[in-house]
């Protein structure tokens, strides 16, 4: 499986989608700028892999090696890798459900490596990326997504908070902890990862209150990729999001989402301020979800190609290895070997899940209430009867 290329798993619009998702991409045009074309945003590498110089933002990574680059490399590849076969694995009904990452490598890789390990990470669901980074095996979050744990790993072990489903919530989770943490009088930081759609929840702007009265040293880290589920940005907010974060009294930035060293860097520098005691900060990380929501939406049936082909040129897998190859900082045997090793990974990911017992199907009954309750038993009967009914082919 070629691990560079977002277009042989993003799915195809049916014809019959055709007119509808183009007459919604018309109107997203001239909305939102895309990375290159917003003068505030930050951009370190263009999508053809060329260094752009930046005053502010340089000094994070000038002293970043060809070896860090190239690991950056490897392990936006080895994500994707993952990311891929749990799809997959998805799909041939090893998993219940699946939210893939694809195209916010760049995003997740750059802000994780540019944590310490005694910062302590709040993800919502989609930090695959970011796990990879604080050292979580990719078996435990597909053993979730299989429903045969409850994570499986542990949150002070690698400093990296369980997966959050309720939208927005972690950020309430993050801004306590850095309360907490300042408090304590300690010098590391918090990050809290949600996407777009997240920045409309109550949640969130009760998160961006407390850590701006109370200075909280954490990182507001949002992943804008375009599309909350179905609802564009536009339907989220008039402003850029970053723009949110003046009206709470703290700076936000806009990093284009697609280059890995824009992120490292910006994060870093957010990072740092928390670590001086400086307060929270907003990172807008403008990217897109070249897949699905989850694997169970159809992309197709609201927005059209020709928007996800222009984003697909702007790969950030693809971006940083021209800048590789033009710097001659990777040579063919370096992909070459990166190729089988993320064969490997997706192998062993592979019969990890396969390997897995079967989850519990009558788990979602037990500790519904504290006492047990009437109806709960009675549905729980009812299910019994239903899945016994398979077994006699009666349920075919």
């Amino acid at each position: 499986m070629t691990v560079e290329s977002t277009a042989a798993r993003t799915p195809r619009r049916s014809a019959s989608t055709k007119s509808t998702a183009g007459k919604r991409t018309t109107a997203r045009k001239g909305t939102g700028a895309a990375p290159g074309t917003d003068p505030q945003l930050v951009q370190l590498l263009t999508p053809e892999g060329e260094r752009v110089k930046n005053a502010e933002y340089d000094k994070y990574v000038a002293a970043i090696t060809p070896e860090e680059l190239r690991g950056l490399y490897r392990d936006m590849v080895l994500t994707r890798r993952f990311d891929a076969e749990a799809t997959a694995l998805q799909r041939q009904g090893e998993l219940g459900l699946w939210a893939s990452l694809l195209g916010q490598e760049a995003a997740q890789i750059g802000s994780g490596r540019a944590l310490r390990d005694d910062d302590y990470v709040f993800p919502t669901y989609r930090e695959h990326g970011v796990a990879w980074c604080r050292g979580v095996d990719p078996t435990n979050l597909l053993g979730m997504f299989r429903g045969v744990n409850n994570g499986g790993w542990d949150p002070n072990g690698n400093n990296f908070h369980l997966y959050t489903i309720v939208i927005g919530s972690q950020t309430l989770h993050a801004t306590g902890y850095a309360m907490g943490i300042a408090k304590d009088g300690a010098d590391s930081a918090v990050i809290a990862y949600f996407g777009d759609g997240a920045s409309s929840q109550g949640d969130v702007a009760e998160s961006f209150t407390f850590s701006a009265v109370y200075n909280a040293p954490v990182v507001f880290f949002c992943q804008n990729n375009q599309w909350a589920i179905s609802e564009p940005t536009e339907k989220q907010t008039r402003v850029p999001l970053y723009q949110r974060a003046q009206g709470f009294g703290f700076p936000g930035v806009r990093v284009d989402g697609n280059d890995v060293l824009a992120c490292l860097a910006v994060t870093k520098w957010a990072l740092e301020r928390a670590r001086l005691g400086e307060g929270p900060t907003l990172v807008e990380a403008y990217t897109y979800r070249m897949g699905a929501h989850t694997t169970s939406d159809d992309p197709s049936r609201y927005r059209g190609d020709e928007e996800r082909l222009a984003w697909e040129a702007k790969d950030p897998i693809l971006r940083l290895r021209r800048h590789l190859e033009a710097s001659n900082h990777a040579d063919e045997a370096f992909f070459a070997e990166l190729e089988t090793e993320s064969e490997t990974l997706g192998r062993r990911v592979r019969e990890a899940v396969r390997a897995m017992p079967d989850p519990d199907h009558f788990a979602i009954f037990e500790n519904v209430y504290a006492d047990g309750h009437a109806l709960v038993d009675e549905e729980r009967a009812q299910f019994a009867a239903y899945q016994a009914s398979f077994a006699d082919g009666q349920g075919d």
